[in-house]
């Protein structure tokens, strides 16, 4: 993740941090669902102090903008709103099974694509498909 710290900013790192996650979660490039560095990782990455991090982190979670799930670890909680929620924890979910399998995200897009299509040809996800037979008025 990276998030650009001034560090000649009158804005102190920690808020920099905190806003810069925020940004992130409200442009919807971070969703519901999706798993962010741990602090000390974080920290490397950003040249900051794993306390600067943590304080970061407390922050956005007091804010419920994080959530801490122990040992598994930091996710961006949820939105606000169930169906970017849902739609947010699947496509964190596709992402993490396609990189599982080694597809590129080419290859990715390429099934999104396609199941998007077959969704448009067909009823919708609990509306059975009505199927009139053909009368043979001739006959």
């Amino acid at each position: 993740m990276d998030i650009p710290v001034d560090h000649h900013s009158a804005v102190p790192p920690y808020e920099q941090l905190r806003q810069g996650i925020i940004a992130r979660v409200r442009s919807g490039e971070l969703t519901a669902g999706t798993k962010i560095p741990t602090v000390r990782a974080l920290a490397v990455q950003l040249g900051l102090a794993p306390n600067t991090v943590a304080r970061a982190y407390r922050e956005l979670e007091q804010d419920g903008v994080l959530e801490t799930r122990g040992r598994l670890g930091s996710f961006i909680a949820s939105s606000g709103d169930p169906t970017q929620d849902a739609a947010g924890r699947a496509a964190t979910d596709y992402v993490a099974i396609v990189r599982r399998l080694g597809l590129d995200d080419e290859a990715a897009l390429h099934y999104i694509r396609a199941a998007l299509a077959e969704s448009q040809a067909s009823p919708p996800t609990g509306q059975p498909e009505v199927v009139v037979p053909a009368v043979d008025r001739d006959g």
